[in-house]
Formats: C-alpha cells, structure tokens, sequence
C-alpha cells in the first residue's frame, strides 16, 4: 500500500469518521454535538471537508442508523436520556 493512487482511492462511511471524532472529542472532557438538535447532516458535511474526506451521498436508512448511533453515543457518554 505505498502507492500513493492505492491511498486516495480507499473510502470510509463519512459517518464512521464523524464517530471517531466524536469519541475524540468525548475522551478530552467535551460534550460535542451536531445541528444543535436539528439535522446533523450540514455540520457533518462540513467536519469531512474541513478534514478533506468528500463527503458521500446514502440513502435515508444509513443516514438514520447513523444519528441513532450518534445519539445512543452521546446518550452513553453525557448519561443523557
């Protein structure tokens, strides 16, 4: 895997990478949070492009596993209901 083309062309679900940032971020003592309550999508987007990932489009199924995985995180690690 040292060609650099092999790299580029390796892909990761954009929420996976948002997942890690956000344990990141909880094991530092922060308490991170997308949209503020509303859709999470937008700030999503802009977390993956301010790292350099393009984010992706999925469909909806994906997209609510996703923030229910990010809500039963944050739920877990704040003791939120």
């Amino acid at each position: 895997m040292s060609d650099p083309q092999e790299i580029r062309s390796q892909s990761y679900s954009p929420w996976t990478i948002v997942n890690l940032v956000f344990h990141h971020l909880a094991e530092q003592g922060l308490k991170p949070t997308l949209g503020d309550g509303g859709d999470p999508g937008p700030p999503a987007a802009q977390l993956l492009l301010s790292l350099g990932i393009e984010p992706a489009a999925r469909d909806q199924r994906q997209i609510t596993q996703g923030l229910q995985q990010l809500a039963d995180l944050r739920a877990a690690i704040f003791d939120e209901p």
